[in-house]
């Protein structure tokens, strides 16, 4: 899929992270939770995260990298207490030339359709636009009906459908 961002003359939608639902965000606590970047510090968390979310997608040196480096930036969306799960979403991707690549979404099964996946993404696409980003690209299965969704509601376009033959990482 893939989609054009707007550019700093156009005007951004009024409010870029929509609300989530009032379950996840009705728990008390010392702080309201929050989508940040995320850094080497949250290592453990995304290796948990993916483990939960996406199977164990990536190793933990291909997490060193993607959190490492400053054109591979990576959102989280965190609630200060760790009793509510700590980090419940991310998005990642890859900044080159003036393209955002999204290699990786995940939100914790206990905590989806709750509009984490669509927070943490738009605050990546936020970020890859303040970074000169116009265009964002990101594969996705063509049997993920709900990220499918979810992604097209944000703009993305499908470009092309292949089913590969055995599985890839990107």
């Amino acid at each position: 899929m893939v989609g054009r961002l707007w550019s700093t003359a156009s005007h951004p939608p009024a409010h870029p992270f929509p609300q989530l639902s009032s379950s996840v965000l009705s728990h008390e606590g010392p702080a309201p939770a929050q989508v940040i970047p995320l850094g080497l510090d949250d290592l453990a968390d995304c290796l948990t995260l993916d483990h939960l979310a996406l199977g164990g997608l990536w190793t933990e040196e291909q997490w060193r990298v993607e959190l490492g480096e400053p054109r591979r930036p990576v959102v989280g969306w965190r609630h200060p207490r760790a009793d509510l799960g700590g980090l419940l979403a991310l998005a990642s991707g890859w900044l080159v030339v003036d393209e955002l690549h999204i290699t990786a979404v995940a939100v914790h099964p206990d905590h989806r359709r709750l509009g984490l996946g669509r927070c943490v993404l738009n605050a990546l696409l936020t970020t890859a636009r303040k970074a000169g980003a116009e265009l964002a690209t990101l594969e996705v299965s063509s049997a993920n009906g709900p990220a499918r969704g979810l992604y097209a509601s944000l703009g993305l376009s499908l470009i092309h459908i292949s089913e590969p033959t055995r599985p890839r990482l990107i």
